[in-house]
């Protein structure tokens, strides 16, 4: 039996961050939605993309009996037990809410199918629904639920770990540890005269990571493989810092999904950055509205301002995207894939992909040259910026195209 992920109209609720890669693939926690599902599965899960992005992220094999499972949402065992008994062969399973956890059938019955699971869709290829399950557990909707959702997942992930293996222990004199058996520390950990406070949370350091001299970080707290934390850094609680980033500053409640930076003073909070993302010295965001109204911010499917159920909400990045320094990120701002924002005064709060410039003086980012600062970028990581991924950055510069209005209204020639 083959068990494979697969996504649902969420997708396109998820844009910015779901047009380079889909839903299972995005950080929540300490790793990405796919590892989780792959510690309760009988075997390593497989994967179905939608759209432009099935070339380069979607590997079942489809000749084998298969069962489908959606992987926006957090998993954890009873759940998957629940879903794998409830699955029959022709059958899908609904939630109460209605949204298609699993199905199961052959894979080559699906016949032009784009990826999307939909209820009429599965009905079409005649698979019959069963009893909608009471089974409920935490899903990735919306940008904003990766945050909202973030504290709470790493505490599940924390305890899975020390659950199954032993933590390495911190071997550095001058730095201050609160709440020791909170902490869990992978090999290779280097650590500094720097403050760990996990008394009201746990705190997880992955492979190789740098905490330098004087960084205070506060639990519930994630920070992943190769990741470096700089000096008089200030991390609140029930933030990720994903693989291979630099973090300086003050953060809260934020997730960057990984390859990024933000390496200098500064405030993100209630915010999440893609891959290959960069901040410049002294950005900030802003979290909270003066009016202590309920935060807005633009969504890809409705394109209109959706309404986020939260007081707090900062920035909404997507990969490859940079800004210069002193940028002033207002309340709710979504930033699209491969912008280069900078300018002086509070920016748009919504920020088409492929923007150069900000404020009131906007360009476009041409593609050519985008890919020459995504090559560059990449490889100071060692990692290729190969065709698949240029492929996919050449389909979101066309899709999102009719959100540059400076290009619509430009005069043709």
């Amino acid at each position: 039996m083959q068990f494979i992920l697969f996504e649902d109209p969420s997708h396109f609720d998820l844009l910015p961050l779901c047009y380079t890669r889909p839903v299972f693939d995005l950080r929540v926690g300490i790793d990405r939605l796919s590892e989780k599902w792959n510690r309760f599965l009988p075997s390593s899960p497989t994967q179905m993309a939608a759209g432009f992005l099935a070339a380069r992220f979607s590997n079942f094999d489809p000749s084998k009996e298969s069962i489908f499972l959606n992987g926006k949402f957090i998993p954890n065992e009873s759940f998957v037990k629940g879903l794998l008994e409830a699955c029959q062969p022709g059958h899908f399973v609904q939630n109460e809410q209605g949204e298609i956890l699993a199905f199961s059938c052959h894979p080559s019955i699906l016949v032009d199918f784009d990826g999307i699971v939909t209820e009429e869709k599965l009905i079409n290829y005649n698979l019959k629904p069963l009893p909608k399950l009471e089974l409920d557990r935490p899903a990735i909707r919306f940008p904003w639920d990766i945050f909202k959702l973030n504290g709470a997942t790493i505490r599940e992930d924390v305890d899975y770990l020390m659950s199954t293996r032993s933590s390495v222990q911190p071997n550095d004199r001058h730095s201050i540890i609160y709440g020791g058996d909170n902490l869990f520390m992978e090999p290779g950990v280097k650590m500094r005269a720097a403050i760990i406070n996990a008394e009201d949370g746990p705190v997880y350091l992955g492979h190789g990571v740098q905490i330098q001299e004087n960084a205070v970080i506060h639990g519930t707290h994630a920070i992943c493989e190769s990741s470096t934390i700089s000096m008089g850094a200030k991390l609140r609680g029930d933030s990720t810092v994903g693989p291979h980033s630099k973090i300086g500053g003050e953060v809260g409640n934020s997730v960057i999904q990984g390859f990024s930076n933000k390496g200098h003073d500064g405030y993100l909070g209630n915010s999440v950055l893609g891959q290959w993302c960069n901040l410049g010295a002294d950005t900030n965001t802003s979290n909270l509205k003066n009016n202590y109204t309920e935060v807005k911010i633009w969504n890809y499917k409705t394109e209109r301002f959706a309404k986020t159920g939260s007081l707090f909400c900062g920035l909404i990045m997507g990969d490859h995207s940079k800004c210069g320094i002193n940028t002033m990120f207002n309340t709710g701002t979504v930033v699209g894939v491969s912008a280069n924002v900078f300018g002086g005064g509070y920016q748009r709060n919504f920020i088409p992909s492929f923007t150069w410039g900000g404020t009131n003086n906007m360009s476009t980012f041409a593609l050519k040259k985008s890919f020459g600062v995504a090559e560059a970028v990449m490889k100071r990581r060692n990692i290729e910026f190969d065709v698949a991924e240029k492929s996919i950055m050449t389909e979101v510069f066309e899709q999102s195209k009719k959100y540059r209005t400076w290009d619509l209204n430009a005069p043709k020639t």
